[in-house]
């Protein structure tokens, strides 16, 4: 009864944890965390800019274009299947938590969870169809400028590759959204605005980051091989 269970070796390094699995941790944690923000709109003197999901959602689609530069488009496309399958669960477990009974005395922090999570189903809805066709494009893309490119220039294929997928993730998204709630013309700049702003953010940190974890990686993954061919 008290025998303990052997450590696998070969599954379980004590000494090192999988680079893969932190990269798609952080990547499922950014996309849920962004649709979250989303509910909130940013507004300077009057104009609605963008929601403020727009502030960490490149830096997801920056751990995109590292599983493509370092694993390929097929596992890409893996974990982007499995990011949409995490934030389906997100959405159903968020709305079970609206219909579950809540005592008279939480009425003001049932009514908040109502006002945040009742609005999320739509963000998410919505993010998750912008989501497939913006992260499959920036992936598949990634892979074509790399080819193009001999494995050159890194910096024209992550921002390349995110011109065609925020064209696809930033006017599904603002439109199935917001659409109905905010005026037209908030939608417009809304979709101007976040697309520039998506852009610059991933010019800006987005690219320099992929940079610094495409080069850890590299590296991490040389020294791993040399180990075992000692």
């Amino acid at each position: 009864m008290n025998q303990k269970v052997a450590e696998n070796p070969t599954k379980n390094r004590r000494d090192r944890m999988n680079p893969l699995t932190v990269v798609t941790a952080f990547m499922v944690t950014l996309y849920l965390v962004s649709n979250v923000m989303a509910i909130k709109v940013i507004s300077v003197k009057g104009i609605s800019l963008f929601d403020a999901g727009t502030v960490t959602f490149p830096l997801a689609y920056m751990l995109g274009d590292v599983l493509t530069e370092i694993w390929g488009f097929k596992t890409a496309r893996k974990v982007i299947y499995l990011t949409f399958a995490c934030n389906v669960l997100f959405v159903l477990c968020t709305a079970l938590g609206l219909i579950l009974p809540a005592p008279e005395y939480m009425a003001e922090t049932n009514a908040a969870y109502a006002t945040v999570f009742g609005y999320v189903p739509r963000i998410v809805i919505s993010s998750l169809f912008a989501f497939l066709f913006g992260e499959l494009s920036n992936a598949y893309f990634m892979e074509k400028i790399k080819k193009w490119t001999r494995g050159k220039h890194m910096w024209m294929r992550t921002i390349g590759s995110s011109m065609i997928g925020y064209i696809f993730d930033t006017v599904f998204f603002v439109i199935f959204a917001f659409g109905g709630t905010v005026p037209a013309w908030d939608i417009f700049t809304m979709i101007t605005i976040q697309y520039v702003a998506k852009l610059g953010i991933e010019a800006l940190s987005g690219t320099p980051l992929a940079y610094a974890a495409v080069h850890w990686l590299k590296k991490y993954y040389n020294d791993y091989e040399n180990k075992n061919n000692k």
